[in-house]
């Protein structure tokens, strides 16, 4: 089974270093997956080290079983949401950690398998659920929400210049009969950029959609600030969290908490003098590191990653 998990783990070594304070620690990875970083956690951890690995994907919870069966240290695997973060932790009489990671968006390998639906480059049904034991998902979005609400995700989410029109034209196409498959919203797509848009440098015309969808689909940016927040309550003092992004909307999230949680002041700029008595909660160690050039030769989808390390204080 982990053999057929492939997913490529995006700064592993900066992101492990970075994390790692005591190798008989208790170290949680909220993102688990194919298990890339956890299992470099793992292995370094000492007997009485413990690792707690979070998923919703049960193809990701078999794959990382399997792979993290020999570690010495102790591990757990819960299939959750790290949205419950605060439950899990108090499941796993685990109040306190010493390091907790997120690495945020698609794995590799649910963009790979082609009947997952997150892909625009292979034909298969409007899916994209990460949980797949949840009933909503990309068929719903495409064939249920009017186009307000299409104009709207397509926009925040997507960030899509072409918004609108994209949205009018999967409303007339879906007129005739439900929009079923990725090809078919691909093609929509297509139809409705301008062909000098399609043709220029700047990526497949489907992407922002898909990502937006996918994002509306796992509520993927609303779970993200209180998931940051809860995560640095239950870090000890000296306890790091780590936070990888794929795209700016998570990212900005992933800056503005941090960035948050490790100032004197949150005043508003417009006030003389410091009314708030806000007291740091972390120190920013590291702001937003991207992939090395050697890395992003082994792996493209490096490319738009970023890294950030905040350490507890106490």
């Amino acid at each position: 089974m982990s053999g057929d998990f492939h997913h490529i783990s995006v700064m592993p070594e900066e992101t492990v270093n970075g994390i790692i304070t005591d190798l008989s620690g208790i170290y949680v990875d909220c993102t688990l997956g194919g298990a890339g970083h956890s299992k470099m956690i793992a292995d370094r951890l000492e007997k009485d080290g413990r690792l707690i690995g979070i998923d919703q994907d049960l193809s990701a919870i078999a794959a990382a079983t399997e792979r993290l069966a020999d570690c010495k240290c102790r591990v757990d695997i819960v299939n959750d949401n790290f949205s419950n973060l605060e439950n899990i932790l108090v499941g796993q009489d685990a109040d306190k950690v010493d390091g907790i990671l997120f690495d945020l968006g698609v794995s590799s390998h649910q963009l790979d398998t082609a009947d997952r639906g997150f892909s625009y480059m292979q034909d298969a049904p409007l899916d994209m659920r990460m949980n797949q034991q949840t009933d909503f998902s990309a068929y719903d979005v495409i064939n249920s929400y009017d186009l307000e609400e299409l104009c709207r995700i397509f926009k925040e989410y997507g960030e899509e210049r072409w918004y609108k029109r994209i949205a009018q034209f999967i409303v007339e196409a879906r007129r005739t009969e439900p929009i079923k498959t990725t090809g078919e919203l691909v093609d929509i797509i297509k139809k409705a950029v301008p062909a000098a848009v399609r043709n220029a440098k700047g990526g497949h015309p489907a992407k922002r959609i898909f990502q937006a969808v996918r994002i509306e689909v796992n509520n993927e940016l609303g779970i993200l600030e209180n998931s940051f927040r809860t995560a640095v309550k239950h870090l000890k003092p000296g306890g790091r969290i780590g936070i990888i992004t794929f795209h700016s909307l998570e990212d900005r999230i992933a800056k503005n908490v941090l960035k948050e949680m490790s100032s004197r002041c949150i005043c508003p700029p417009s006030l003389p003098i410091c009314v708030c008595n806000h007291k740091p909660e972390v120190k920013l160690l590291v702001k937003g590191a991207v992939a090395s050039h050697d890395e992003l030769e082994r792996n493209s989808r490096a490319k738009s990653a970023k890294l950030r390390i905040a350490e507890k204080l106490g």
